[in-house]
């Protein structure tokens, strides 16, 4: 390919799908390298609580033994080359476990190893009285004082430190919880000679990492017009075709499933970056609002113009910790009113369960949840009836899990036996800034220590950005129609802690002026809001991305607590997009009238499936 670097990606999360990497060896023959991405924050916390227990090493497990090892011979036979953050909070000990497969397969293998993110042992000195959240301001110290224990500690670190490792000539390279889009920059940064001040080439390949990190996603998987991806069931794993000039052809292996669209690869784009022209990573500050698409040939889309404002001298580090206890109950019921039988059941079941413990002089729960599954219509039905109940003791939660069992003979008829009873520590995150300074990394390549460029320093023009504009008022909507909003956009949302983001991504450019007009921050929060919070406004932050004709909103205080401290049956957001698709938009009658009538090639829904609704204004 010449002086294109291309890049597969495998998968997007901890326990993903093996077919990645098969689909990739198996159906592209040209590739350089393929990336891993399996750590979150959550992920972070459960493998901090395995090594205190004893139970885990620290990493993933199953990239070694599932992923890496059955393909360990054709890897080097073709000279793909890996990078993986499957190390988690022990990069050492999962190279060490692939070194040791690899000898019992008769294989030599070069690994790079990059450590020196996992801070959890030095929490008791990194976290002091000035160190507060970076989303809410609140005091890190105050939290994690009331833990039950602390999970992980860990700093985001970047792509320099995986370059090097490469040029040391690493076959595979493990890190820690270094930035997603990092496995995909380290290999850009040492193909093309990078260096720490080309911003521009760094905010680039951070765009193609952040594309390619969540795998399947920009190739159909989670797109708002799902009818038009093909085959889920062998989905094509994307593909990275990278410049030294910082140029990116998204694509993905070709004779399979999903679809490369500037829909699927605008919703990727804008997933989870909060502000878009201030996405903060470790080496580079990117501003995605011009950014720009092109679809250049059949799922072939060309991405151009990230710009880089810079760099901070921090890291975002991030705590996991326990606090408290939740007991978790799926009941079904069956039957006439299987709703209302169930809306009785949890009700019934939670005040029982209290006065157990209050007889056993044990404090109330302090928060529990009911969720009602299905249930409506006439006739026989069945409901699942969701228990939730959060206590400071183990012993306490277990009161739920042991009594719910209960109802089967006790409360209504139609009960039968629960699909789910567990107890579990309940695992809480706080994300706050930590000195680059303070961050002492270490690359090894085979027990060797590799040299590598430090980017600790603070530079860039960042404060000389200007917002973009959002769009003008439209002056031709008064007396239209209205549309849904899926009629008009694409969307996708994710959570961040206790927020989460809503992409929305205008079908036409000509749509967004109508789009910006109905979707201002207040009406958002108090959509969401009524939906979530029992009609509180939640607070509601929009920024315009004009090279991609969208805006992107970040919705505040809205996921109790974050991913696994969340009761909801939402905890990621990757629902919350979905609530607002119907939100009606006012749009003019010549715009209405201009609707794609049949799903067409940019992936616009048929108006059989969505119809609007004229309207007359007084």
């Amino acid at each position: 390919m010449g002086d294109i670097v291309r890049i597969g990606a495998a998968t997007a999360f901890f326990n993903d799908s093996r077919m990645g990497i098969a689909q990739l060896l198996a159906k592209d023959e040209q590739l350089d390298y393929i990336i891993f991405d399996f750590l979150a924050e959550s992920v972070m916390g459960g493998l901090g609580r395995s090594m205190a227990n004893g139970t885990g090493q620290g990493f993933a497990a199953d990239f070694v033994d599932g992923y890496i090892l059955p393909h360990l011979q054709t890897l080097l036979d073709r000279g793909i080359r890996i990078v993986a953050n499957a190390g988690g909070l022990n990069p050492s000990a999962c190279a060490e476990a692939l070194r040791r497969g690899a000898a019992s397969a008769g294989l030599n293998v070069r690994i790079g190893v990059v450590e020196g993110d996992n801070l959890t042992a030095e929490s008791a000195t990194i976290i002091g009285l000035d160190t507060r959240d970076m989303f809410d301001n609140s005091s890190v110290l105050e939290t994690v004082e009331g833990a039950d224990q602390i999970n992980s500690l860990v700093a985001y670190t970047g792509a320099f430190p995986i370059a090097a490792a490469i040029a040391a000539g690493a076959d595979i390279v493990i890190t820690g919880r270094a930035v997603d889009s990092a496995m995909a920059l380290g290999p850009l940064i040492h193909e093309f000679g990078w260096g720490p001040d080309d911003f521009d080439l760094l905010a680039a390949g951070t765009l193609a990492g952040h594309l390619l990190e969540c795998s399947a996603q920009v190739t159909g998987g989670t797109f708002t017009d799902w009818r038009d991806v093909p085959d889920w069931a062998d989905i094509g794993m994307p593909i990275g075709e990278c410049r030294a000039d910082g140029g990116l052809v998204i694509t993905k292996v070709e004779g399979t499933g999903g679809l490369v669209t500037i829909g699927t690869v605008s919703e990727q784009l804008l997933y989870e970056v909060s502000d878009p022209q201030r996405y903060y990573v470790a080496d580079v500050t990117c501003d995605f609002t011009g950014v720009s698409l092109k679809q250049v040939g059949p799922d072939r889309v060309e991405v151009t113009g990230a710009r880089g404002l810079g760099r901070t001298a921090t890291y975002k580090a991030s705590v996991t910790y326990d606090a408290g206890w939740r007991a978790t109950a799926l009941v079904p019921i069956i039957g006439l009113e299987a709703a209302a039988k169930a809306r009785r059941l949890g009700h019934e079941m939670f005040a029982r369960t209290n006065t157990m413990l209050r007889q056993s002089q044990l404090p109330p729960f302090t928060q529990t949840r009911c969720d009602i599954i299905g249930g409506g219509g006439e006739g026989p039905t069945t409901a699942i009836c969701r228990l939730i109940a959060d206590h400071p003791d183990q012993a306490g939660a277990q009161f739920l899990v042991r009594e719910q069992s209960s109802g089967i003979s006790h409360m209504s008829v139609g009960i039968s036996l629960s699909l789910v009873a567990s107890v579990r520590p309940v695992q809480r995150i706080a994300a706050f800034l930590i000195a680059k300074s303070s961050v002492s990394q270490t690359v090894m390549v085979e027990g060797e220590s590799v040299p590598f460029t430090s980017v600790a320093d603070a530079k860039g023009k960042e404060a000389d950005a200007v917002a973009p504009a959002m769009p003008a008022t439209p002056g031709d909507a008064e007396a239209g129609h209205t549309v849904p909003l899926i009629r008009l956009a694409w969307a996708r949302s994710g959570d961040k802690g206790n927020l989460f983001n809503v992409a929305v991504i205008a079908r036409r450019p000509e749509y967004l002026p109508y789009i910006a007009a109905a979707l201002t921050p207040e009406i958002v929060g108090k959509h969401y809001g009524r939906l979530l919070c029992d009609g509180r406004t939640l607070p509601v932050d929009r920024y315009s991305v004009p090279g991609l004709s969208a805006l992107n909103f970040v919705v505040g205080n809205s996921m109790d607590g974050g991913v696994l401290a969340s009761t909801s049956l939402d905890p990621v957001a990757k629902g919350m997009a979905q609530l607002l698709l119907d939100f009606p938009i006012t749009v003019s009658v010549a715009c209405a009238d201009s609707l794609v009538p049949t799903a067409s090639p940019n992936g616009a829904v048929s108006t059989s499936d969505v119809h609007s609704q004229r309207i007359s204004h007084p």
